[in-house]
């Protein structure tokens, strides 16, 4: 009998310690673990970082996301998830910042989708007979539930454009300068772009940036591998364009045609 008791307490004592040795890892840490093949870890960390998924889930979406309910968290939950085969530790950023860049480009995607879908109104049938035996037509009916999308649409659309007006103002930036200043040059756009993604991508400069509101001129030069010139030029365009990136603004990610560019860092820009 103690020999059995002996050997419960120490698979209790291991399992403990397991647990313990769990708690202690970073997210890099995990992740290095998972990608050795332990699928049940995995479980484990999507498991265990589920209110930091729902945390960006919801200031994305700018309203209280149910789990139950809404398919932008488990869009986020799947993101997150493809977050962990795509994490690369020598690309000099965080798991958690790739992780929401991830997540967030994912519900952009979703939010475009939607609005294209919410903009059909199928002719399938014509005239229908409800129960009270009442005809209407479904053609209106879908005409006029369409109309009401695109009135909600212009709606957010609308309140977005002020969010981000009342964000840009704190920088010395107005909605109209973002337009205006936007690079006529197709080549011009892509550099100054991908200068923004390096700073909103970058975590540790990103949030230096929001610390101090100044635009961290001297390490995006030596990033880019662009002048001081060209970054203190475009400097209004280049923070408004990485706060649209790091912000919930689908609308204007569609509108300032905002597309990752990878290669857009070799050559300077002319206006």
């Amino acid at each position: 009998m103690l020999l059995v008791l002996f050997k419960r307490f120490l698979r209790k004592s291991a399992s403990a310690k397991t647990q313990e040795l769990e708690q202690k890892l970073t997210p890099e840490q995990w992740v290095a673990r998972i990608r050795l093949g332990d699928e049940l870890l995995r479980e484990q960390f999507i498991a265990d970082y589920k209110p930091y998924i729902l945390k960006v889930t919801s200031r994305f979406s700018k309203r209280y996301i149910d789990p139950t309910r809404d398919d932008e968290f488990s869009i986020a939950l799947l993101a997150f998830n493809e977050t962990i085969n795509q994490f690369d530790s020598n690309a000099g950023k965080s798991f958690l910042g790739f992780a929401e860049t991830v997540i967030r480009r994912r519900l952009i995607d979703y939010v475009r989708k939607e609005q294209r879908h919410a903009q059909v109104v199928p002719y399938s049938m014509f005239d229908a007979e409800e129960e009270d035996q009442a005809v209407y037509n479904s053609v209106e009916t879908k005409q006029a539930l369409n109309q009401y999308d695109l009135m909600q649409t212009e709606n957010e659309r609308r309140l977005e454009i002020g969010d981000l007006n009342a964000e840009l103002e704190s920088y010395g930036i107005t909605f109209m300068e973002l337009v205006e200043q936007s690079p006529k040059h197709t080549d011009s756009r892509k550099l100054l772009i991908g200068i923004a993604q390096t700073l909103a991508y970058q975590s540790e400069l990103y949030e230096t940036f929001k610390h101090t509101g100044r635009l961290p001129v001297k390490e995006l030069t030596e990033l880019c591998g662009v002048s001081r010139k060209t970054v203190e030029r475009n400097r209004k365009y280049i923070i408004a364009i990485a706060l649209v990136i790091s912000g919930t603004y689908p609308f204007m990610h569609d509108y300032l045609n905002i597309t990752f560019e990878p290669n857009s860092m070799n050559q300077e820009a002319s206006q």
